[in-house]
């Protein structure tokens, strides 16, 4: 009797509701798929780890068969709870991340034929499903079903954030593989200004091993410093003064071991805490203008192949909650060599003198 039981447990387990949507998927039956796949959202919420770790490929896998107006970035959702709760991200990447770049290309030929169809004043619409109707879908173009899938695409573009933050943070060589690709569109779309995209570009955009140039302007000294996993630059601000610092390279203020924790731990905070950073440098570009600390290492530009970061004295005191921007993310700074003096002369030659008026942050 037990072993009966246990079979009838393990049989609606997330194993087998994965395999049913599975053969719903392959079978082309709507109607079956739509039953397994709301089954399917159920379970993953109630499932183990243990069972969510196999799951999560499983489910990421289905993404290119499932129907593309169907409820994918969902779909793509399901799959990174289970990375969050331990699956592998490298086994689930390709296809979310794929997801992800098709909807943003879709999004932007969305905007390419509202913008050529309509009056030059007409804006873009909210990217909202209850605006989808005849006279949206008859703006798009003669085939409906392809209409269809542009204006979801229009639609539901933030939707796959989640999913894919959950790659994205957890494994630097998932950046390494897809990020480069999938960052210009994602920057194209956030420039039409109706999604709010800055967490999936900046997860994007984050640098991993990463060498800088880093000049420290008034001692004239020099540093070649290598970063990784750095979310922004208040982080990479903390990490610099740790490093250069900390490290008896530079005078200024250090900062304090618990921000340094917070930047650099594997292990995420547990909810938003009190911790205040303080500001050492004016972090600035070779000719002189600010890097804010709002921006990202990724805005540090390059000078002849290397990126230039130059820093200088605070015009003014600065603070900033320590907490770092991905909290599954966590980052590295490490000074590799310091600069001769004439490397860091010849480095020097290539910036705009401090005029002393930088813009406050």
């Amino acid at each position: 009797m037990p072993v009966i039981f246990k079979r009838k447990r393990e049989s609606s387990g997330l194993a087998a509701v994965v395999s049913e949507l599975e053969e719903a998927v392959a079978a082309r039956d709507g109607d079956r798929t739509g039953q397994a796949f709301t089954a399917m959202m159920k379970r993953v919420q109630s499932a183990s780890d243990t069972e969510r770790v196999p799951a999560g490929p499983r489910l990421a896998a289905l993404l290119p068969a499932f129907p593309p107006t169907g409820p994918r970035p969902m779909l793509a959702m399901a799959a990174g709870f289970c990375v969050e709760h331990g699956a592998d991200p490298a086994d689930c990447a390709e296809p979310i991340l794929a997801g992800v770049h098709q909807d943003l290309l879709d999004a932007l030929e969305f905007a390419r034929r509202w913008t050529a169809t309509g009056a030059a004043e007409d804006e873009l619409p909210e990217p909202d499903e209850k605006n989808i109707d005849d006279a949206l879908l008859a703006r798009l173009g003669v085939d409906r079903h392809e209409a269809t899938r542009l204006a979801l695409a229009w639609c539901s573009v933030e939707e796959w954030q989640p999913p894919a933050l959950a790659v994205l943070c957890r494994s630097a060589e998932v950046r390494r593989q897809h990020a480069s690709a999938i960052l210009p569109a994602c920057r194209d779309v956030a420039a039409l200004e109706r999604h709010d995209l800055k967490c999936l570009a900046y997860a994007l955009a984050v640098l991993d091993d990463e060498a800088l140039i880093v000049l420290h302007r008034p001692t004239g000294t020099g540093f070649e410093v290598r970063i990784g996993g750095i979310g922004d630059n208040f982080q990479l601000h903390t990490l610099l003064a740790h490093v250069l610092v900390g490290g008896g390279h530079v005078p200024g203020s250090m900062p304090s071991a618990e921000s340094v924790r917070l930047a650099t731990d594997p292990e995420p905070a547990q909810g938003r805490t009190q911790t205040v950073a303080t500001g050492t440098f004016e972090l600035l570009t070779p000719d002189g203008e600010r890097i804010w600390n709002e921006g990202l290492p990724d805005d540090i530009p390059m000078v002849e192949g290397r990126r230039l970061l130059v820093l200088d004295e605070p015009t003014y005191q600065r603070s900033w909650n320590a907490d770092r921007f991905f909290p599954h993310l966590p980052g590295t700074a490490e000074v590799t060599r310091v600069l001769t003096a004439d490397e860091s002369r010849t480095w020097f030659a290539r910036t705009s003198p401090s005029d002393g008026t930088h813009r406050p942050s």
